[in-house]
């Protein structure tokens, strides 16, 4: 066994999306070589609904897979196909948005005006750039949590983890997400493929990473109810922890326990060319869509297929 140790760690910037969402860009400002197969990831989380209730209205994706997360609140999402749903608080949807697809996503907070999700773009090889677009929309009930007997939990949004597996499929870079609560003091290693990039994105708590400074997040209030992992504030500050080579990472949660998400993928190792929401392999690739984008020969599937 061998220790990741940490290469890099920053902090999540101030960005305005869509029609005027407030929001964290953790990443997805650099060579996306560094994070491969994942290409960015926003924090979107607030308490005052006019920082985010104006949504991501109808926009266009092409050649990427999109994860979101939803911890408070709810994301409402419709799309070219006739897709219509309806994310609450817990649940999760991968969007594959493979040859091509037009979709809105408007963040509904809670009864107290709360929202916070995250979303993830994870890159598409060359061969599956066009594959056809699909949702797949999971219920928080169907996505397993473990517990270990010192207090940790581990939900797992996608791939397999402590003898869990997600019920999310068929997805291209065989990429590993866990939301991982640590109790106060409690030091933890993790297992994870050695042949993958691996990220933490610190976004409560305090904790230290094998080699790193300790990645200060906020207060938590930690709580396992049901199938749930709760979360009870949201301001402060995030951190994103970059790994190296090996098999293991290890932690440390500070006085106030710890909450992050630990995400690996399997490196595509392709050229990147990407212009706001479409990522192909080349320039031409990309004249072609925003070309066809234009002329109304975006979408290549029909509502119902």
């Amino acid at each position: 066994m061998t220790f990741r140790p940490v290469v890099a760690t920053s902090q999540s910037q101030p960005a305005i999306e869509g029609a005027g969402v407030h929001l964290r860009r953790v990443f997805g400002f650099d060579d996306p070589s560094l994070t491969d197969p994942f290409l960015m990831m926003d924090d979107f989380r607030n308490d005052d609904p006019r920082m985010y209730a104006k949504g991501f209205p109808w926009h266009p994706h092409r050649g990427i897979e999109t994860i979101t997360y939803v911890l408070e609140g709810e994301v409402e999402h419709a799309d070219s196909l006739g897709n219509k749903g309806l994310l609450s608080a817990g649940s999760l949807q991968w969007m594959t948005a493979g040859s091509g697809i037009l979709h809105q996503e408007m963040p509904q907070g809670d009864a107290q005006g709360r929202m916070h999700g995250f979303q993830l773009w994870a890159n598409l090889p060359r061969d599956l750039k066009m594959t056809a677009p699909r949702y797949q929309d999971i219920a928080a009930a169907d996505l397993p949590i473990e517990g270990d007997e010192d207090g940790t939990l581990v939900k797992v949004l996608i791939g397999s983890f402590w003898g869990k597996k997600s019920p999310v499929d068929g997805i291209a870079a065989d990429p590993m997400l866990l939301d991982i609560s640590v109790p106060a003091g409690r030091r933890k290693t993790f297992h994870v493929d050695t042949r993958a990039n691996a990220l933490a994105y610190v976004f409560a708590g305090s904790g230290r990473f094998r080699d790193a400074s300790d990645p200060i997040g906020i207060q938590v209030e930690k709580e396992y109810q049901g199938q749930e992992l709760a979360l009870r504030d949201y301001s402060g500050n995030r951190t994103l922890v970059r790994f190296g080579a090996g098999d293991e990472i290890t932690v440390e949660a500070g006085e106030d326990g710890l909450r992050f998400l630990l995400m690996t993928g399997q490196p595509i190792q392709e050229p990147v060319a990407w212009h706001g929401p479409i990522v192909m392999n080349t320039r031409d690739e990309l004249v072609q869509a925003f070309d066809e984008l234009n002329n109304g020969t975006f979408i290549k599937q029909s509502a119902g297929g």
